[in-house]
């Protein structure tokens, strides 16, 4: 498949239905204002307001703590993380969930994705295996024409969106440096995930504004800068007492205001040190024969 191919196929599959949406592995439903894993996720008492305090410049600056997420994750060198993709297209809501691992420090990682059941109930989809690494998307089982046990590799620097979308999941670095670009931040108040206390904040980040603070580290957030007519991005996060995302909801709307497809993107860390072994598919085992499409 060549890049643009690739590129063009994945605008397309973004534009198309909820189900076409889905066979193609990039699926989310936005529900405006409600973030439902952040709902059950609040409380606790002052105590755990101490405890999760964010990391640096979460005492005085929300921002300052939000916009260091990232540094702080390559510090942490890697973890567990569980994603959820929601999108409603065409009246239909559909959703993509994922669980892996990802290095920070060497931007690569593997995802598992669950694609959603057909709207009989009848399982549509294998389960599709995602290599993320620096600049390339390798998908397994992709289906759509591609023989079995056979790999598809895209160049994410070439999709309208960065690959923050297209993927069915967000690439989680590339998600914590979208906070780079975080402004109107403000402090929610704390809360307990997971049985780890941390805090809540909430603002909006800029795609364009990201990608040049993260410069040429990271190509996907200068595509997604140029393909996104809406560069603002609501977003929600968690962070532990060590700065560390926990949780990271982000919403994004790809196309036009009144026409666009709203995506909610929601990663989960935990498992920090987690080993991460990742062996790239040879070239005998990667696909470059014609990806079927729905009509």
């Amino acid at each position: 498949m060549s890049t643009a191919v690739g590129a063009t196929a994945a605008g397309r599959r973004l534009r198309r239905t909820a189900t076409a949406v889905a066979a193609a592995g990039c699926a989310v439903a936005l529900v405006a204002g409600c973030v439902e894993h952040g709902a059950a996720a609040e409380g606790g008492s002052a105590a755990a307001a101490e405890a999760g305090g964010g990391g640096k410049g979460a005492g005085g600056d929300p921002g300052a703590a939000v916009r260091g997420a990232a540094d702080t994750l390559v510090r942490s060198g890697s973890s567990l993380v569980e994603t959820s993709m929601r999108m409603a297209s065409g009246g239909t809501w559909v959703t993509v969930t994922g669980t892996g691992r990802f290095d920070f420090a060497r931007r690569q990682g593997e995802l598992t994705l669950v694609l959603p059941r057909d709207a009989a109930g009848a399982e549509e989809h294998k389960p599709v295996t995602e290599l993320l690494t620096p600049g390339a998307l390798y998908m397994k089982d992709r289906g759509e024409g591609v023989p079995a046990g056979k790999w598809v590799r895209v160049d994410t620097t070439t999709l309208p969106d960065g690959n923050l979308v297209t993927g069915g999941a967000t690439e989680p670095l590339a998600a914590a440096e979208l906070l780079r670009g975080a402004r109107q931040v403000v402090l929610v108040g704390p809360g307990v995930l997971g049985g780890t206390a941390v805090r809540h904040f909430r603002g909006v980040a800029d795609i364009a504004r990201a990608a040049q603070l993260v410069g040429p580290a990271s190509g996907a957030l200068a595509a997604a800068a140029r393909g996104f007519a809406v560069t603002r991005v609501p977003f929600e996060a968690w962070l532990d007492a060590d700065g560390r995302l926990r949780r990271l909801t982000e919403h994004f709307t790809f196309g036009g205001q009144g026409n666009g497809v709203g995506v909610v993107s929601t990663t989960d860390f935990d498992g920090f040190g987690a080993d991460v072994v990742l062996a790239t598919p040879r070239r005998d085992d990667i696909w470059t024969g014609k990806i079927v499409s729905a009509p």
